[in-house]
């Protein structure tokens, strides 16, 4: 899609209203836009046999995320957030009744083209700028994953997770880095820092890297019970990717990177583990959290497919948004599909490598399938956030 915004000033703001002209425009360009047709059942194949209970229950995913947003606006943190947002018009009051009324609006519209026509008619469109001022924004996906896990150290289960230090607010900066912390084959924490903060072990230790990479997980324990825990801390290191690290070092290039070639790729050479992990300085700790669903940054569940990750010094926390670019969807056979996408969606989250107004990480659930569709996501697209008008 052709983005009608103009380039970026050095000092521009992250995002830019759209005017009605332009929307008209880019409608005419790409009649998707603020198409959401998924929410009736239009568009994608599913292996539900019953198409109407697919789309009744993304339509309820939905409203359960504009649920969420609308109890995080609720909170001390959401006033302190928007008292110091940089961008005149966007509010909290606003953020929270544009929510109101899309609530409304996706109740009683009887159509995906129904509710783009009224979203269309009644709020304001304000498109980020994207890494190149254009509106171009780069999507990952991200996922809860569900690992083997083991309450205390076996043969078998060797790699931890690891509490958050009591007195980590006290820890002088620069923070240990994470070769010091675990040491360059992720064993040497029991006898270092990190001693007796263990919370629960992994029998792989790219999987308990990922943990931290993804800040969730559900663990099968060895028991038969299900333990999960969620982030709870970092030391102060910027993220850095495994991934990005190969393309650096010649194994991939960027174009074909995805999750699953990285994964590939240690499990051909397991002992470049300890030459490419401790290269991410950043260290994660995590807490249980007895049963609960994945949360965000704003402490509130994130939904698979309606929940995004952005840049929250940029972005406005909580807000309705429209996603365009491309996702895969498992097929009737259970294959991958990747399809064109128009999506509301809430912003609910955060990350380590999501850094500035052109990058989006949208969370799209827990488990194998939720892990396989995020490591495919690698794609352009564009990012608008919608405001009632009045």
């Amino acid at each position: 899609m052709v983005s009608l915004v103009q380039p970026a000033q050095a000092t521009e703001q992250p995002l830019r209203p759209v005017s009605v002209d332009q929307l008209v425009d880019q409608l005419h360009m790409d009649p998707s836009l603020g198409w959401d047709g998924q929410l009736w059942g239009e568009g994608l194949q599913t292996d539900d046999l019953d198409s109407h209970l697919v789309w009744q229950s993304d339509r309820t995913a939905l409203l359960a995320a504009i649920h969420q947003s609308l109890v995080y606006l609720q909170t001390p943190a959401a006033v302190a957030a928007y008292d110091n947002y940089p961008i005149p018009g966007i509010t909290r009051d606003r953020v929270r009744r544009s929510l109101e009324r899309f609530r409304e609006l996706l109740l009683t519209s009887s159509s995906g083209t129904a509710l783009q026509t009224a979203v269309m008619q009644e709020f304001d469109w304000y498109q980020a700028i994207g890494t190149d001022g254009l509106g171009s924004v780069d999507f990952t996906g991200y996922f809860e994953p569900v690992y083997a896990a083991s309450r205390v150290p076996t043969a078998e289960y060797r790699y931890p997770l690891y509490r958050r230090p009591p007195d980590l607010e006290q820890w002088a900066e620069p923070h240990p880095t994470r070769q010091q912390l675990e040491g360059s084959d992720g064993l040497g924490g029991s006898s270092g820092r990190l001693q007796g903060l263990e919370l629960v072990w992994l029998r792989d230790r790219l999987e308990a890297f990922l943990v931290q990479v993804q800040g969730s997980a559900q663990l099968q324990l060895t028991d038969g019970t299900i333990m999960t825990v969620g982030y709870n801390g970092r030391t102060e290191y910027s993220y850095t990717s495994l991934g990005r690290e190969l393309v650096n070092d010649g194994k991939f290039s960027l174009e074909e990177l995805t999750l699953p070639m990285v994964l590939d790729y240690f499990r051909t050479y397991p002992d470049e583990l300890s030459r490419y992990i401790p290269r991410n300085q950043r260290f994660v700790f995590f807490s249980e959290t007895y049963g609960s669903a994945a949360t965000g940054s704003l402490r509130v569940p994130v939904t698979a497919d309606r929940s995004i990750a952005t840049d929250k010094t940029l972005m406005p926390p909580g807000a309705l948004a429209m996603i365009h670019t491309v996702l895969p969807y498992a097929t009737p056979s259970g294959d991958l599909e990747s399809h064109r996408v128009s999506r509301f969606v809430l912003d609910q989250d955060t990350g380590g490598a999501i850094v500035g107004p052109g990058r989006v990480d949208i969370f799209l659930g827990t488990g194998v399938v939720a892990g396989d569709r995020a490591g495919l996501v690698n794609t352009p697209g564009q990012l608008y956030y919608l405001l009632l008008r009045h």
